[in-house]
């Protein structure tokens, strides 16, 4: 490269000439690059419009704005991009300080391809005081070129390497504004989808986890956020049974439709929750297929318990009528059949029946038919029990003494063998408005179904403490468990897992009538091959 030289006669002829002839050209020239600069934002904007200008405002073949700005990368004028050979560019940015002038008759040197060509000058772009590009200008003859000509450069030059240092730095500020607002907008999406009272999270075509909220991470089945974003759903949710959670979402994908699905999940403890998950999916703008699927669950467990407490209270006082009536109709015929069975024992006692075969025979009969008349007697009562209104002589009582009382008696009854009593009484207990025999006897009832579960012995745990403005009484045992399926069923009249002749059914519903009319609460927790644990709520006396 070489920078261009004239005589001294020539220079003072070509500026004579330019004063005479292009004087006014060049100021317009300067003037309208300017003003197409003023607010020109961009920075490839910028190198466009250069180039453009020094085309069609300076006698050259081609043109080509390059510049390489580290906030930004390679800068070129849009049109001619693509005749940009970056390699030699690049190369003549290296040398230091860059040649400056310009090249003539070779071509294999030229950073411009297929310009049409014979000289090629370089200008170079002071940008902060460091060299970060050039203004490369194609000659079809050494003749093009003039002290006017290359003037007009090096001022289109310095215009452009003002221009598009404060295009930059306003790129760079608008890039850093909208990455600052995005950020923004994702913080302010992810608070609100934290502040949501649902579980929720996304996943994509691929089943990778794209978001997970806050509420996603709590609980009994919470996951870290971390150990779920970006991971295969079905291996973040291993716990779920595999084949429904991907036909629930393969099926969101395939047919597009929200659907809502019931499901219930045990907790370590025991204790059940109920959740009402919705399956929603996601449609492209442009394309209208399903690109992601949004899974709401909502947890609906205060609810279910609510309507299943309706219906069991419902479904007891249905039942409680119907025994109260049919109590007293059964009573009087087994009274009936007692009495015809102790009358014959007792001729049988007084030899009225020696002389025959069959009095060993009708020894054995009647006392079987006096056992089960009793024993339906039994029943009955049960029955009567579980109708009657228990209103019962409400008194500030003290819940820790109940328990113990009830202990004590059950430790007296000697039923079961190999069990163990432990009770755990919160010091300073505050007493509960209660009949204090009523919550005895549902604690006894509770005991005694906990020592049944445990034939083999274990550990029966009493417990009292406070929760607010409730006293809990819990009744553990470490026995077989209660299966999932009957969970919801315990609490009804007749129901009963025990063999045929060992329990009414009735026990537990006259525990759950008892604590309900106390306007408390009983509620189950219960792990199949661990144990049960009974909670009885009652509400503070306020006295």
């Amino acid at each position: 490269m070489h920078t261009p030289s004239l005589s001294k006669k020539d220079a003072s002829n070509a500026g004579l000439v330019a004063v005479a002839d292009g004087g006014f050209s060049d100021l317009k020239f300067i003037s309208e690059l300017g003003r197409s600069l003023l607010f020109t934002v961009h920075p490839k904007k910028v190198a466009s419009r250069v180039a453009d200008a020094i085309i069609h405002g300076v006698d050259v073949s081609a043109c080509v704005f390059v510049a390489e700005l580290d906030s930004i990368g390679l800068i070129t004028s849009e049109a001619d991009e693509a005749l940009l050979r970056r390699e030699k560019f690049e190369r003549w940015l290296s040398f230091m300080p860059p040649q400056v002038g310009y090249t003539e008759h070779e071509a294999s040197e030229f950073m411009i391809a297929g310009g049409g060509h014979l000289c090629e000058y370089v200008s170079p772009l002071h940008i902060n005081g460091e060299m970060r590009g050039a203004i490369v200008v194609g000659f079809a003859s050494e003749d093009q070129i003039s002290e006017r000509t290359l003037r007009l450069i090096e001022a289109a030059t310095q215009m452009a390497a003002m221009s598009v240092n404060l295009s930059a730095h306003y790129e760079l500020a608008m890039h850093d504004s909208i990455n600052e607002a995005r950020q923004e907008h994702r913080k302010f999406t992810e608070a609100v989808l934290d502040a949501l009272p649902v579980s929720l999270y996304v996943v994509d075509r691929d089943y990778r986890i794209v978001t997970w909220n806050r509420h996603r991470e709590v609980g009994d089945q919470g996951i870290p956020r971390d150990m779920a974003i970006g991971r295969n759903v079905f291996d973040v949710l291993e716990k779920y049974p595999q084949g429904r959670v991907r036909e629930e979402f393969e099926r969101a994908f395939r047919t597009g439709r929200i659907e809502r699905i019931e499901q219930q999940t045990v907790a370590d403890d025991g204790s059940t929750r109920h959740w009402m998950v919705s399956k929603v999916p996601m449609r492209s703008e442009q394309s209208g297929d399903v690109t992601h699927v949004i899974t709401v669950g909502e947890d609906v467990t205060m609810r279910v318990e609510a309507v299943l407490a309706v219906n069991r209270a419902e479904k007891l006082a249905a039942i409680g009528r119907l025994a109260a009536g049919v109590v007293h109709e059964i009573n009087n015929p087994l009274a009936t059949i007692a009495a015809c069975a102790e009358a014959l024992e007792q001729r049988i006692d007084e030899g009225a029946f020696e002389m025959s075969d069959s009095a060993d025979d009708l020894t054995e009969y009647l006392g079987l038919i006096k056992s089960e008349a009793f024993r339906c007697k039994t029943i009955t009562t049960d029955l009567l029990d579980f109708s009657r209104i228990r209103a019962g002589d409400r008194t500030p009582v003290d819940a820790g003494d109940i328990v113990r009382s009830a202990a004590n008696l059950i430790s007296h009854q000697k039923r079961g063998e190999g069990i163990e009593q432990v009770i755990e009484i919160e010091p300073g207990l505050p007493n509960v408005s209660a009949d204090g025999g009523q919550i005895q006897q549902a604690i006894i009832a509770l005991a005694t179904n906990a020592i049944d579960a445990m034939p083999g012995g274990g550990v029966l745990s009493f417990r009292a403490f406070s929760k607010g403005t409730r006293v809990v009484i819990e009744v553990e045992d470490t026995g077989s468990g209660i299966p999932q399926e009957d969970m919801s069923k315990i609490f009804e009249p007749f129901f009963t897992t025990k063999e045929v002749g060992k329990g009414t059914g009735l026990g537990l519903a006259v525990c759950y009538g008892i604590i309900s009319e106390h306007g408390g609460r009983l509620s189950v927790r219960s792990s199949v091959g661990k144990g049960t644990t009974f909670s009885i709520f009652l509400p503070v006396s306020r006295r």
